[in-house]
C-alpha cells in the first residue's frame, strides 16, 4: 500500500474512515468495475490502487457514500463528503439524493431544551415578581419583577441574523457595506412567495411601511438565514423523519422549497406567505432544503473538474488492469459474457 503520489512524489496523506484502506483525503471508486484511485490533493492526479488492496475498500467506500448525506451528483459522478473530511468520488450511475434525519435530529433537540430553559427563566421571573413582594422587600421584587421587561424588549429588537447582500438582486432597504441585519420583529414579517417572473420563489420583508424583495441566490440566502430563527423550538425526531418524507416526496431541495412558496400558507388574518404561518413540520423541512440546497452548491462546483479527470484516469486503469489478465481474456468474455 503506497502512501506517495506517483506523479508528483508528495504524500497523500491518510484517513481513519475507511478502515480497509486508510491512505488518502480523497478517494475515487468505481464498484462496477472493482477499481479505486487516490487523487492527490496537490496535483489532482489519480493514482490507481493495486487490485489486492481494492476489493474490501471499495465495498467499505460504496456503503459510506449511501449513508454519506451531503452528496451531489451528475450522471457520471459524483461526490460526497463525509463528516470527517474524507471526500468519496463514486463512478457510475448516481444514486437518488437523501436527507438523513440524523444531521438534523441532534440540532432540533438542542433548540428545544435552550428554548424550555430561557421559557422556563422568563416564567418564574414573572411568578416571582407577581407573588414575591409577600416573602421578599419590595425593592428586590421590583427590580427582578420590572427587569423581566427589558430582557423582552431585548430579545425581541436585537439583531438575530445578518446577511450580506449583492445591491444588483436586493430590491429594498440598502444598507452600508450590503449586509442587512434582521430582529425578531423583522422575522416575523417574512414572507415566502412563488417569483412571478421566472421559476422560483422570492422572499418578502416587511419594515414598517416599506417591503424589501429578495430574488434568487439573494433571496435564497436571506431565507437559509432567517428560518432557522423561526424554528426556534426545534423538533423531535418523528417530527424531523417526517419533515424528511416531505423533501423526498419533491424529489429535489430546490423545488420542495419553490412547492411550499406556491401553496400559500395563510395566518389567521388570511394573508398568505408568512413562513411562521406554516406548519411546524413542514417549516422544519424547508430549513433543512435550504441548508441542504446550500451544501450541495458548494459540492457541485467540483464535480465537472473531478469528471474530466475521472475520464483520463479511467483509460489509464483499463490498460493497468488489462495487463494482468491472462491472454485471451477479452476473446471468451466477449464470446461468452452476458455484457456487464
Amino acid at each position: 500500500m503506497y502512501q506517495t503520489c506517483i506523479f508528483c512524489k508528495k504524500p497523500l496523506g491518510s484517513n481513519e474512515v475507511v478502515e480497509s484502506f486508510p491512505v488518502g483525503r480523497r478517494l475515487a471508486f468505481d464498484a462496477s468495475k472493482g477499481r479505486l484511485w487516490v487523487v492527490c490533493t496537490r496535483c489532482q492526479r489519480w493514482n490507481l490502487t493495486p487490485l489486492e488492496d481494492r476489493w474490501e475498500a471499495v465495498e467499505d467506500c460504496e456503503r459510506l457514500f449511501r449513508a454519506t448525506p451531503m452528496r451531489a451528483s451528475t450522471e457520471n459522478i459524483g461526490i460526497a463528503r463525509h463528516r470527517e473530511g474524507l471526500d468519496l468520488v463514486r463512478i457510475g450511475e448516481p444514486q437518488r439524493g437523501e436527507f438523513a434525519a440524523w444531521r438534523y435530529g441532534d440540532q432540533f433537540r438542542r433548540r428545544y431544551r435552550r428554548q424550555l430553559a430561557w421559557a422556563g427563566a422568563m416564567g418564574g421571573c414573572v411568578l416571582l415578581g407577581g407573588s414575591g413582594f409577600v416573602s421578599l422587600p419590595f425593592a428586590v421584587v421590583s427590580v427582578v419583577g420590572f427587569g423581566v421587561y427589558p430582557a423582552l424588549a431585548w430579545e425581541y429588537l436585537r439583531p438575530r441574523t445578518k446577511v450580506r447582500m449583492d445591491a444588483n438582486m436586493a430590491d429594498g432597504p440598502d444598507t452600508p457595506g450590503h449586509v442587512i441585519r434582521f430582529s425578531l420583529r423583522d422575522l416575523r414579517s417574512v414572507r415566502l412567495l412563488p417569483n412571478d417572473d421566472e421559476p422560483g420563489f422570492k422572499v418578502e420583508v416587511l419594515r414598517g411601511m416599506r417591503k424589501a424583495r429578495f430574488l434568487g441566490e439573494d433571496g435564497r440566502r436571506v431565507a437559509a438565514s432567517i428560518v432557522p430563527h423561526l424554528n426556534g423550538w426545534g423538533g423531535s425526531r418523528l417530527s424531523v423523519q417526517r419533515a424528511v418524507q416531505e423533501i423526498e416526496s419533491e424529489g429535489h431541495p430546490s423545488r420542495f422549497v419553490t412547492h411550499v412558496a406556491e401553496l400559500g400558507y395563510r395566518d389567521w388574518r388570511g394573508r398568505s406567505g408568512y413562513i411562521r404561518s406554516i406548519p411546524d413540520t413542514t417549516r422544519l423541512a424547508v430549513e433543512m432544503a435550504l441548508h441542504e440546497e446550500q451544501e450541495r452548491r458548494a459540492l457541485e462546483g467540483e464535480l465537472w473538474i473531478l469528471e474530466q479527470a475521472w475520464k483520463e484516469a479511467e483509460e489509464i486503469a483499463a490498460i493497468a488492469d488489462d495487463l494482468l489478465l491472462p491472454a485471451g481474456t477479452d476473446a471468451f468474455f466477449a464470446r461468452y459474457g452476458d455484457g456487464t
